[in-house]
């Protein structure tokens, strides 16, 4: 009798260590406590600690504790294996990469919380550009930072008591960014994904993947996503807007990783589709220059006669050489734009320009441009739209000995036409040249003082 009642307790025991073991899902079963730590106080900052680090891999063996607010989470699954705190809520001066082997670590590291780390045993070294914190591993023979097995993470990683914060995104632009931004969260305004991109997912299936951002400048940004993330297959956005993330960097390129897809607010119109692409009559050709005595001092003069400045954005200058009909070298002039009233220098020779005229010119361009004609040529000034605003000469005719040569001279729009021709028009023009061939005149003209560039 005796014999079955303990062999019935036994099973009865059996079936619960059963029970329990299957209700065990993580083999993680030395996960960190998520009660808080009051008796710790930090003794030293992240800025403090990542200043250690000179050129090797180190253990610390002091017993510094250094406390920081989580900025990542791995919840939407677009990161894995690392920690990123910043030592403010709000706007941070540095932050840190923690490396730890635990799966879910949102559970017990909210975005926010404020954390303390014991440091003594923990190694501090560089991989990619980035300073990091962790465990260590041996790649290739070399020591280098590595995960923190889970078992230990509970030793190291502590939630202080102090209430749950809400970290304010610094506010940045593409061009403005630093390595003490790295692990720190930011936030860009204006940003959209590369046309090229649109269609795409956000990342290949697992496949860790990288996407392109960029701004109505172009300055370019590189999207870090994850093949495992919840939101791996959907669609990229289409607009333009604002984008908050973890910023990280892989080697020399700084990389943004989003915590989850609700990161990005793309609801504007993209930059592309925005008009700031303009046409005018107002802006002409207002001087060619050959100078007799000098090539490199040749340039081209263009004036914008209305009271505002004028975008060029879009806009080129084009020469046919000779009697060519097809173009033979073109000028783009975006990034540049004319005053009102005001005048705007091309040269083919910067250096020599400036050395005999004593100013730089506006745009500084190469030689056998549309800026380095020998008199002969014929040139169009043409919109964003391909609409030819002016002209000089008469497409596919040479300009030897012609209305429209000003070989070793000078080519001067009249002081009374105040809007563009796309029809030449040998009586808007004063044109000197060393043949005075069909009412041209022949006064050779030599640099500087036959010539006025920059003003008209």
């Amino acid at each position: 009798m005796n014999f079955r009642i303990n062999n019935i307790v036994c099973l009865s025991s059996l079936l619960g260590l059963c029970l329990v073991m299957a209700c065990v899902k993580d083999k993680n079963f030395d996960t960190p406590e998520s009660d808080c730590e009051s008796d710790l106080t930090a003794n030293y900052t992240i800025g403090d600690l990542k200043a250690l680090y000179v050129d090797e891999l180190i253990q610390i063996q002091e017993d510094w504790v250094i406390e920081g607010y989580v900025v990542s989470s791995d919840l939407a699954g677009n990161f894995f294996g690392t920690l990123h705190i910043q030592d403010n809520l709000i706007d941070p001066t540095q932050g840190l990469q923690l490396e730890i082997d635990l799966r879910d670590s949102h559970l017990f590291y909210e975005v926010g919380s404020k954390i303390l780390i014991k440091t003594k045993g923990l190694y501090l070294g560089m991989s990619r550009g980035a300073i990091k914190l962790g465990g260590v591993f041996s790649a290739f023979g070399n020591p280098a930072v590595g995960r923190l097995p889970a078992a230990v993470v509970g030793q190291h990683l502590f939630n202080s008591c102090d209430p749950l914060g809400s970290p304010q995104p610094k506010k940045v632009g593409v061009d403005e960014l630093d390595d003490s931004m790295i692990s720190t969260l930011v936030q860009f305004a204006n940003m959209e994904i590369l046309l090229a991109e649109l269609g795409l997912t956000y990342a290949v299936k697992e496949e860790e993947t990288i996407r392109t951002l960029t701004n109505c400048e172009d300055l370019e940004l590189e999207l870090l996503n994850s093949g495992y993330s919840d939101f791996q297959a959907n669609p990229l956005p289409e607009g333009n807007g604002t984008i908050t993330g973890v910023l990280i960097k892989d080697n020399k390129d700084y990389q943004l990783v989003i915590r989850d897809s609700s990161d990005i607010a793309f609801t504007d119109i993209r930059c592309e589709d925005l008009v700031d692409e303009f046409t005018s009559s107002k802006i002409f050709i207002s001087e060619l220059a050959d100078p007799d005595n000098n090539t490199g001092a040749r340039f081209v003069e263009l004036y914008n006669s209305d009271s505002e400045p004028l975008s060029l954005k879009g806009w080129t200058l084009r020469r046919y050489t000779n009697d060519n009909t097809e173009i033979s070298s073109t000028i783009d002039l975006s990034g540049y734009e004319i005053e009102g009233n005001g005048t705007f220098v091309i040269s083919p020779n910067a250096s020599e320009f400036e050395n005999v005229y004593g100013f730089p010119p506006n745009h500084g361009v190469s030689i056998n441009s549309p800026a380095d004609s020998n008199g002969d040529d014929n040139l169009e000034l043409v919109d964003p739209f391909g609409t030819v605003i002016d002209i000089f000469g008469v497409i596919g005719e040479d300009g030897s000995g012609t209305n429209h040569e000003f070989e070793d001279g000078r080519a001067l729009r009249n002081g009374n036409v105040s809007e563009a021709n796309p029809i030449y028009t040998p009586s808007e023009w004063t044109i000197y040249n060393d043949s005075g061939e069909a009412g041209t005149i022949n006064v050779p003209q030599n640099a500087p003082d036959n010539f006025n560039p920059g003003i008209r």
